[in-house]
């Protein structure tokens, strides 16, 4: 076990209307920081919201972390600051390697435990919030997506409480790294991933696309299923 960073702030949204937000109008995109101590429950983060639950929320996408240097990365990239939560992510951290975290890592975050499960992939209402029109490419070639943590147990986080990493499973593969196997239709890399103890649902079918993409029926543009 290890110190890895700290919890930067603790951010949560509620839905509100908007016509630039995809068929539903509505999203909840727009997270902002805690005062104080958030109960962190097995579907997320009391008082956060989902508009589209179809697509976010649920056990396997419970919390969405980002690392404050992607932000910053970002912020100097589009010449404008960038504040914690904006891209929609429920953790602002310091010093954690999201980038490079490994699928079923697990991190104590404050009291709770939480697993990484898959990556975050843009999607238009992300790009329209972001009001760049290339985003969805530009944030898929740049690699930053951060992660979909897993609550395995529940507790309280608050900005400034540590990130330790208690367990890094051997087999090394990250969720970026799963997220390019999706893009590139490998299913030999999505059949190991997906055969892990614990594998989000999701990965199966980013295997049978992938599997649609390389084999005898045309696939779909994008393999990812994420």
């Amino acid at each position: 076990m290890h110190s890895e960073g700290i919890i930067a702030s603790v951010n949560r949204g509620t839905v509100f209307q908007a016509d630039w937000a995809g068929r539903m109008k509505r999203t909840a995109i727009d997270k902002r920081p805690a005062a104080g101590p958030v109960a962190v429950r097995r579907l997320g983060l009391d008082g956060d919201e989902q508009a589209d639950r179809e697509h976010h929320g649920g056990p396997d996408k419970a919390v969405y972390v980002y690392a404050r240097e992607d932000l910053d990365h970002w912020q100097e990239r589009l010449g404008r600051g960038l504040h914690d939560g904006v891209f929609g992510e429920n953790l602002t951290t310091r010093g954690v390697d999201v980038t490079g975290a490994v699928i079923g890592e697990r991190w104590r975050a404050g009291s709770a435990l939480l697993e990484v499960t898959l990556p975050r992939t843009p999607c238009r209402v992300f790009q329209a919030w972001v009001d760049e029109p290339t985003w969805v490419k530009a944030f898929t070639e740049e690699g930053r997506f951060g992660v979909y943590l897993r609550v395995l147990s529940e507790g309280e986080v608050s900005a400034a409480d540590p990130v330790e990493v208690v367990h890094r499973p051997v087999h090394g593969i990250t969720a970026a790294a799963g997220l390019a196997a999706g893009r590139g239709a490998d299913a030999d890399l999505l059949e190991r991933i997906t055969a892990l103890p614990g594998a989000a649902a999701a990965w199966t079918a980013v295997l049978e696309h992938a599997r649609t993409r390389s084999g005898h029926r045309d696939g779909a543009e994008d393999a990812t299923g994420l």
